[in-house]
């Protein structure tokens, strides 16, 4: 923990140093560019402020995967002030007597960064996109009702019974008769996983099994649907 410590500090330390010197320098051209007073020492936040705001916007609209040209365009210009600035200083620029093209650089600046940064602030955020639920919650209105899937004709309506002969039967014994199949009731995926969900709800937070008619009733569907329900728990 405390090398961990100590280099985090060092890298804090090395940081505010740099940030240090190259706020210095950019107040110093902007100051020999003919911008003085409290104007001098806003140009090392604009431009500072402009990096980092460009930096996190193309980060987050990398690990979107969006493009992120026009953040890091920005961050570009804002990298090339500040790395200007520093070179300027260091002696190759004489800073008594600032050319006049380096003068109109200083002086526009503020428009420039001021256009970047409103691009900035006004280009929507990447939200990462959350799942969404199959079926919707059916607290405030019921689920539609399932539609009600028929058998073929060949079982919804099966052949008559043929009429027994009085010679070669007996009337005392009457012919069998097929019972009509009952129509077969389906539930679509959603409302099956729905039902299941709310089952193992209901088992994680009582430790018990969930009732299909009380399942039923939370799917919004009718009393006929429990047996339906019922065989997907």
């Amino acid at each position: 923990m405390r090398a961990q410590l100590a280099r985090v500090d060092a890298v804090i330390v090395q940081a505010v140093i740099a940030g240090a010197l190259s706020f210095s320098h950019l107040h110093d051209l902007a100051d020999a560019a003919g911008q003085g007073g409290w104007k001098a020492w806003a140009y090392p936040v604009s431009v500072d402020l402009l990096l980092v705001a460009a930096w996190r916007r193309m980060r987050e609209q990398q690990r979107a995967g969006q493009p992120a040209g026009g953040p890091r365009l920005w961050f570009l210009i804002a990298l090339a002030a500040s790395l200007g600035a520093n070179v300027a200083t260091a002696g190759l620029l004489d800073l008594d007597d600032v050319p006049p093209s380096l003068r109109v650089v200083v002086a526009g600046w503020p428009a420039v960064a001021f256009f970047g940064g409103t691009l900035l602030a006004h280009t929507p955020r990447i939200v990462d996109s959350l799942p969404v639920a199959a079926i919707p919650e059916t607290d405030g209105e019921p689920a539609p009702v399932p539609a009600v899937v028929d058998t073929p004709d060949r079982d919804a309506h099966p052949a008559p019974v043929a009429e027994p002969d009085p010679d070669t039967e007996s009337p005392t014994t009457p012919a069998p008769v097929a019972a009509p199949a009952a129509p077969a009731v389906t539930l679509p995926p959603a409302l099956i996983d729905r039902a299941q969900a709310l089952a193992e709800q209901h088992r994680a937070t009582t430790g018990l099994v969930a009732d299909p008619d009380a399942v039923r009733a939370r799917l919004g569907l009718p009393p006929s649907m429990t047996a339906a329900v019922a065989a997907h728990l």
